[in-house]
């Protein structure tokens, strides 16, 4: 499965649970995550999107970790078997 296919079934998961998943891109700085999950509730998460198996860049895991510092929460999401997951577990924060 493509990274692609994984991303939009993310999207497609954000939305029928009344989120939003924006695309996230912050010119000049590079490593940032795929999307910006916006959950009812004020819910507010990062997600890394991967193909399966692969892992993410050391670039991606300092930002992942100076999102994780400010107290937010990224996910790095590589199937879709995972999606449901995160959403559970960020809705219920």
């Amino acid at each position: 499965m493509r990274e692609s296919e994984i991303e939009k079934k993310l999207i497609a998961a954000v939305k029928t649970k009344g989120g939003m998943a924006l695309k996230f891109v912050s010119p000049g700085v590079v490593g940032v995550p795929d999307r910006l999950l916006l959950m009812p509730g004020a819910k507010i998460a990062f997600a890394e999107l991967k193909a399966p198996g692969e892992k993410m860049r050391p670039v991606q895991i300092k930002r992942k970790r100076q999102l994780e510092a400010l107290g937010f929460l990224v996910y790095c999401i590589d199937g879709t078997e995972q999606i449901g997951e995160v959403l559970d577990e960020l809705v219920k924060e």
